[in-house]
């Protein structure tokens, strides 16, 4: 049996173990894809699957506002309070991080295993989500960016 198959089993029964469904559901699609043989379908998903649920996950967001829970003025409202001001801070934060994380995801895919592995101890181990690889990709790279300022 090949590595992949038995790697992609551990993180599905880790997944179950540590009570993560998402990681878990992910996993199970990803190892049905490889056992079935659906290379194309597997490819597509590693190529465009990041994009696919970045839109999802945005739809997602803002079906608050399509429902009419969140109005123009509760978001005006998010700039008037030290918590809103901090919440628009750190969404800005993310999404500058994230952008950079999908460059950094492009350009040095050697960082992708550590990030993997991060992120599946968060999920695993500290009921985290497994957005992480982006946003962690995106701080390594602010890190990196301070590194190299220095050196």
């Amino acid at each position: 049996m090949q590595i992949e198959y038995i790697t992609m089993a551990a993180i599905l029964l880790l997944s179950i173990f540590g009570h993560n469904m998402t990681v878990a559901y992910a996993a199970g699609i990803v190892l049905i894809l490889k056992v079935l043989g659906f290379d194309f379908m597997l490819n597509t998903l590693g190529n465009q699957g990041i994009n696919w649920g970045i839109v999802i996950l945005t739809a997602a967001i803002l079906v608050p506002i399509a429902n009419g829970t969140i109005t123009i003025h509760t978001m005006i409202d998010a700039f008037k309070t030290h918590i809103g001001l901090i919440a628009v801070s750190a969404g800005l934060f993310a999404a500058i991080a994230g952008g950079s994380g999908v460059n950094l995801l492009k350009s040095s895919p050697d960082v992708i295993p550590a990030l993997i592995i991060g992120t599946m101890a968060g999920v695993i181990f500290f009921q985290g989500v497994a957005v992480g690889p982006l946003i962690a990709a995106g701080i390594t790279y602010f890190i990196l960016q301070i590194l190299n300022y220095f050196r």
